[in-house]
């Protein structure tokens, strides 16, 4: 079996159960705002509506066709209309209640520490992610994450996004490290191992639903556990 030297891993839905803590931050906002005397029956329905939408706005951020503030600032107003609420100020209010509170309710992927702390004697671990800058540092931080991580490689700061494989590079470079010594481990197809491999890099799709999604990988696991076995 290949030998590697340098692990990168995606943050959100790899390692950061994401939607996990969306739901908590959602109660959270729900009650505060008390959204239930606008017309929303819960918390759980309201994440229910915003979570397709939000994922709609996000290829497009991907996509460099809308900016961050426009993503920002949409995410929630398109929700909030759903209901026949047409409140430009409240939409702006819970998306900055939102990006706080969701990197601070530490919520994280079965296997991560295990895995994190099986891997760290033996190698070199990095993390790439599209998220926000900021809201990245503060899941980092406050998880106790961030001491398995040599390197961060952020999209705001390369200027491109995943998957242009230039992310990638970057990271490698970054990392002292060469794509044929590298195994990038991710989520999404079309994100993480797309991209990886135009860079040259092994991948390790992390499918938990054990969902059919056609692309090439090199290695795929239901549980993050299962990577112990293969480097």
């Amino acid at each position: 079996m290949k030998t590697y030297t340098h692990l990168f891993f995606d943050l959100d839905r790899t390692l950061w159960d994401f939607d996990a803590a969306a739901e908590v931050a959602f109660e959270r906002i729900y009650e505060t705002y008390r959204l239930g005397d606008l017309g929303i029956p819960s918390a759980h329905e309201f994440h229910e509506v915003y979570h397709p939408l939000n994922e709609e706005l996000w290829v497009l951020y991907r996509a460099d066709k809308i900016t961050k503030e426009e993503l920002n600032r949409t995410r929630f107003l398109k929700p909030l209309e759903h209901y026949g609420i047409h409140d430009v100020d409240l939409a702006d209010h819970l998306s900055k209640d939102y990006v706080y509170w969701s990197p601070r309710i530490v919520r994280l992927i079965t296997g991560t520490m295990e895995l994190l702390d099986y891997l760290r004697p033996k190698y070199h671990l990095h993390l790439i992610t599209n998220g926000f800058q900021e809201v990245q540092h503060t899941k980092l931080s406050g998880s106790g994450l961030e001491p398995y991580f040599e390197t961060l490689t952020v999209s705001e700061e390369v200027g491109v996004k995943k998957p242009n494989p230039e992310i990638f590079q970057y990271a490698l470079r970054k990392a002292h490290a060469t794509a044929e010594e590298s195994l990038m481990i991710g989520d999404e197809m079309a994100v993480d191992i797309d991209g990886a491999r135009a860079a040259g890099m092994d991948t390790v799709l992390f499918n938990p639903k054990g969902e059919r999604v056609e692309g090439k990988r090199t290695f795929e696991v239901k549980d993050l556990r299962e990577i112990m076995e293969i480097v």
